[in-house]
């Protein structure tokens, strides 16, 4: 028996885009057919962008996926196709696919099992399917499956089951460090255990908070992996099936990245250029404050969208020193964006003045410094919406779960790419990023970190160091550890006390804050939701 050529389309298929899609799936069917595919693998929900969240909810937007799926369908001829979409069947909606054969459906498979964690809410939409599909292409018998089907054991066992020899499983898994190993492991455990070979394909790209990394790969049956892809890029792929060694072969695939720091620093700038571009805006403008996230969050967006689309603003006080001054300047310079200093010192003095006859002769305190934060979020939003840009938030995770952040304030902005990454990361990431171009400088990244609100202030006055703070907050915020636990762990009591209060007490802020990738198990928002109002302490 020959070799049967498999095309993995490892692409982006924004949510909504139907139209687009579909062109994006005709094309590249072309494409794998004029490069000597058998058949082509689409990922989950190809047609209508994944997660779709309530727009699964509306009649129109499934019909229009369906017209669609049957305006393309004709023209898929002399290869076979896999597409992932929603299927209405009477009053249930499904999670499926399609298997198409010179222009007809052979089977539509429903996906079994439906996850309900984490980002996932399928069975709000979605009913399970409950039977295995087996196609036969040139002697050898394939069963699809959809993502989640793959990590439980059942439905791998109906398709084997039912006759097949070979496992397709296409998906729309987002990125995390942890869920990608274990993406590996689970696959491969699979492919030992019922001595299947298994071809992976993933969805890529970002959509709103969430981030798809792609990364397809191959298990043989002796559980050894092939791949996987790099992560975060646009790639057709092709696999050889060899149906006598029963395994699947990569073809001349790209080499992926080497580490865990350079696949972070790709799913930020990802999710930065997609988010922008999806939303239409025309660039992004920031706050660059000389410190070490205004930094990164500058280096993020000149990366993902090229320095003509991306605006620095330093905004500088009485309390902004030399050094913050003149290294803004040098990385704005260096990386070749636009950069503009707009002074809030007058400002700040009028408001000041304003509020003095309220204010009374209560001495200065946090409000001052909120209000130089605020002055400064007004500028970059007059900006915003005057030239169209974006604006960038730039806080991190480590300050957002202790509220060492101002409403209105530096929070303001559309995105925040930082938003799930803890401050000790933050400064890993700088360091990957000059390891391709020195373009953060060593002194920002060095320097004590400070708001620079009043004179000599660091983080670490109202902070514990960043060492020890994103060690008891990845505790408590990641493995959901109680106080007791953290404590018996060795960590100070009243040090922990306090962080898991002021985690507590600022879950109001973060219901407020821009949305930005998750690239952690455990993200504000859609992973980690907490009621604002409770009486649980």
């Amino acid at each position: 028996m020959a070799n049967i050529r498999i095309a993995l389309a490892q692409f982006d298929f924004p949510v909504g885009a139907i139209d687009a899609n579909a062109d994006r799936i005709l094309a590249l069917t072309m494409e794998a057919k004029a490069a000597g595919a058998d058949l082509i693998l689409f990922p989950e929900s190809a047609i209508s962008g994944y997660l779709a969240e309530d727009l699964f909810l509306r009649p129109s937007f499934i019909a229009t996926c369906e017209r669609e799926l049957a305006r393309i369908a004709p023209f898929i001829q002399g290869i076979d196709a896999v597409i992932g979409h929603p299927l209405a069947d009477g009053e249930q909606l499904f999670n499926a696919l399609s298997w198409i054969r010179d222009g007809r459906t052979l089977v539509r498979y429903r996906k079994q099992a439906l996850p309900n964690y984490t980002v996932f809410d399928e069975k709000r939409y979605f009913d399970a399917g409950d039977q295995a599909a087996v196609v036969e292409l040139q002697g050898v018998r394939f069963g699809p499956l959809i993502c989640e089907d793959v990590w439980e054991e059942f439905p791998a066992r109906r398709a084997l089951q039912a006759g097949a020899e070979a496992l397709l499983v296409i998906n729309a898994s987002p990125f995390d460090p942890i869920n990608r190993a274990r993406r590996h492991q689970v696959v491969a455990a699979r492919a030992k255990h019922h001595q299947v070979p298994i071809a992976y394909v993933n969805i890529v790209g970002g959509q709103d908070d969430i981030v798809f990394d792609g990364g397809a790969f191959v298990a043989h049956p002796d559980g050894t992996l092939g791949g996987p892809a790099p992560a975060f890029e646009d790639h057709l792929l092709y696999v050889d099936l060899n149906p006598q060694a029963r395994r699947f072969e990569p073809i001349n695939w790209p080499k992926p990245e080497t580490s865990d720091d350079a696949r972070l620093y790709s799913a930020l700038v990802r999710a930065t250029r997609d988010y922008v571009d999806k939303n239409g805006f025309p660039g992004v403008l920031l706050g660059l404050s000389g410190g070490v996230d205004s930094a990164l969050t500058l280096a993020i967006a000149a990366d993902a969208l090229g320095p003509k689309r991306v605006t620095a603003v330093m905004m500088p006080s009485r309390f902004t020193s030399e050094l913050s001054r003149q290294e803004a300047a040098a990385q704005a310079d260096v990386l070749g964006v636009a950069y503009h200093v707009v002074s809030i010192e007058q400002a700040f003095t009028a408001y000041r003045e304003t509020l003095a006859p309220l204010f009374g002769n209560r001495p200065p305190d946090i409000t001052e410094e909120n209000l130089q934060a605020r002055i400064r979020g007004m500028i970059l939003m007059a900006l915003s919406n005057k030239f169209g840009a974006m604006v960038l938030s730039t806080g991190n995770k480590s300050e957002m779960a202790c509220g060492y952040a101002t409403l209105y304030g530096d929070m303001c902005g559309g995105f925040a790419p930082l938003k799930d990454v803890y401050k000790t990361e933050v400064w890993d990431l700088c360091r990957y990023r000059n390891t391709l171009s020195p373009v953060i400088p060593e002194v920002v990244i060095n320097r004590p970190p400070s708001a620079e609100l009043r004179d000599n202030q660091t983080d670490q006055d109202s902070l514990p160091p960043y060492e020890l703070l994103d060690q008891i907050l990845m505790r408590y915020i990641e493995h959901d550890k109680s106080r007791a636990e953290i404590i018996s762990e060795g960590f100070d009591e009243a040090t922990v006390q306090r962080v898991v209060r002021m985690v507590l007490r600022n879950e109001y802020k973060r219901r407020q804050a821009a949305p930005g990738p998750r690239i952690t198990r455990r993200a504000f928002g859609r992973d980690r939701r907490y009621p604002i109002t409770t009486g649980w302490r």
